[in-house]
C-alpha cells in the first residue's frame, strides 16, 4: 500500500500543478488568467508580483487635450517579454477596475484554443463572429461569447490600406493572422 501511495501523491500534486499554471493563462468570457471585471489596477500589483508592470498614465479629467489616450498597465515577464496590456475603466483611479485587456501572449488562450498565433480559420471554426467592422488598416471581429475583439491587417486580406471597403467573412483567408486580440470586461 505505502509503495502506491508516494506515487500517487506525486500524481495527485502534479495534476494540480498543471490546473493552476493552466488557468493563469486561461481566456474566457470575463476571464483572462486571474483577471475579471472585479479586478481594481490597485490588485495587479499583487497578482503579477513576479512580473513587472509599466504605467502609462493619461492627465485624466484634468487635461487639456480632448484627444488623450487612456491610462495603461503594460505587463511584461521579468525576462521582458510582453504579456497584456490593460486599460482601466476610470483614468488615474487606483480602485477603478479593468475595462479591457490586449493578449500578447501565446500562451494565454481559450478553451477552445484561440490564442494570438491563430489564423481565421481556427477563430472561425471554433467561435461565432457576430460582426466585421472595417476601419482604414484592419478588419475587427466582434465574438460576442468570449466578449471579445480580433482584428486582422488589412494586408493579411488582400485589400487596399486606407480603403474603407466593407469586408465580410467569405473575404478574409483562412490564413490571416491575428493582429491584436482584446477582451472586454464591460
Amino acid at each position: 500500500m505505502k509503495r502506491f501511495l508516494k506515487p500517487l501523491c506525486v500524481a495527485i500534486i502534479s495534476i494540480a500543478f498543471m490546473q493552476c499554471s493552466n488557468d493563469k493563462f486561461n481566456v474566457a468570457k470575463d476571464k483572462v488568467g486571474e483577471l475579471t471585471p472585479k479586478t481594481t489596477v490597485e490588485e495587479l500589483e499583487t497578482i503579477f508580483k513576479n512580473d513587472s508592470i509599466v504605467k502609462i498614465l493619461s492627465e485624466g479629467a484634468k487635461g487639456n487635450n480632448y484627444f488623450q489616450d487612456d491610462d495603461k498597465y503594460e505587463i511584461y515577464e521579468k525576462g521582458g517579454k510582453h504579456l497584456l496590456t490593460l486599460v482601466p475603466q476610470d483614468q488615474l483611479d487606483s480602485t477603478s477596475t479593468i475595462k479591457s485587456v490586449q493578449i500578447f501572449d501565446e500562451r494565454y488562450k481559450t478553451a477552445s484554443g484561440l490564442n494570438i498565433n491563430a489564423t481565421f480559420a481556427e477563430i472561425n471554426s471554433n467561435n461565432t463572429i457576430s460582426k466585421v467592422e472595417s476601419s482604414f488598416s484592419s478588419a475587427t471581429l466582434f465574438i460576442d461569447d468570449l466578449n471579445a475583439t480580433i482584428t486582422i491587417d488589412k494586408q493579411d486580406l488582400g485589400l487596399k490600406e486606407f480603403d474603407l471597403q466593407k469586408v465580410s467573412l467569405e473575404q478574409i483567408p483562412d490564413l490571416a493572422k491575428i493582429k491584436t486580440f482584446t477582451v472586454w470586461f464591460n
